[in-house]
């Protein structure tokens, strides 16, 4: 089945960039099964949609607007069939503290954390001290691929930490610093089907080397090892973790959970991503790949799946 797709990029995103990249990789895929046409998430993107008039939309878009549930909201407006999680599922994955309340309910091992959105940065320091001492991580609340996170292990400059975070949002999330290892978990969530997790992935840096932006996205950097180096029954626990941290969220067609691995194997949930990065050096695709499943099968799924939800709302059509 040949579609029409409109592929969302782009907008005023921090992460735009990455967006950018995500949907180049979508759309050279996509475009060898289907009509398909990148449109840049700006103020044209009402008139461009409607000139083409899609039948389904793929929003590759990263960090707020676009994956915290408000390009979501445009497009049901619209009566347009996209791929990806709903405006509810959206908006709860991109609050972090919001997201950990309700993993917490369900049972999911996450850090202690404390809110901060005090103005005063000196004030804020001194309440963060008192909870977790001087190791710990901050990171701004509703932000992706790493930006503005800060890790402290061995104590450092907690205020000057929290403005970094601060330029991303006036909310700032703190949390105890966990040493362990980095790994991640694909859901691929097809309606009428069981939900798939992809082998977990370890991300495999050089010593004294974190996951910030700079590792993710730049070819060479760092390297995922799918399986995980780790015993089966962790394995077992980390993809159950990813299915139940989707579902507890409402999350449907995809996702990427974000794990840390001690040296003793204690697991902790860190965030569930709703439109994973589709980059040359983004896990999720890897995964799948390594699942058996090509990155041009992958986004033709995901858009016939979208395609297949039906709407009761007429959408504009391009002459």
């Amino acid at each position: 089945m040949s579609l029409k797709v409109a592929v969302l990029a782009g907008g005023d995103s921090a992460e735009s960039t990455i967006s950018r990249s995500s949907a180049d990789e979508v759309l050279l895929n996509l475009s060898e099964r289907h009509l398909v046409e990148l449109i840049e998430l700006d103020e044209n993107i009402t008139k461009n949609i409607t000139a083409f008039g899609p039948d389904v939309v793929f929003p590759v878009l990263h960090g707020p607007p676009g994956e915290d549930g408000t390009v979501q909201g445009y497009l049901e407006m619209l009566g347009l069939p996209y791929v990806g999680s709903d405006v509810r599922g959206s908006a709860l994955a991109m609050d972090k503290y919001v997201a950990k309340t309700l993993f917490r309910e369900v049972g999911l091992p996450v850090l202690e954390d404390l809110l901060v959105s005090a103005v005063d940065a000196h004030e804020s320091s001194v309440a963060i001290s008192e909870r977790f001492g001087t190791r710990v991580v901050i990171k701004p609340l509703r932000q992706g691929s790493a930006l503005g996170v800060t890790r402290l292990p061995n104590g450092g400059d907690v205020c000057q930490s929290i403005m970094d975070a601060r330029s991303y949002g006036d909310t700032v999330l703190v949390e105890p610093y966990f040493e362990g290892k980095e790994v991640t978990a694909g859901v691929l969530d097809l309606d009428g089907e069981n939900k798939v997790v992809f082998p977990v992935t370890e991300i495999e840096l050089p010593d004294g080397e974190w996951y910030d932006f700079r590792h993710r996205y730049e070819v060479g950097r760092s390297v995922h090892k799918i399986p995980a180096t780790l015993p089966d029954h962790v394995l077992e626990d980390i993809a159950n973790y990813a299915i139940k941290a989707h579902e507890c969220l409402g999350l449907r067609d995809l996702s990427r959970s974000d794990f840390l691995v001690s040296s003793t194997n204690e697991v902790v949930l860190l965030e569930v991503n709703t439109m994973p990065g589709m980059t040359p050096t983004s896990l999720y695709p890897d995964a799948a790949r390594a699942a058996g499943l090509s990155f041009g099968d992958l986004v033709d799924k995901l858009v016939v799946n979208a395609m297949s939800r039906t709407t009761n709302v007429s959408y504009p059509r391009g002459a």
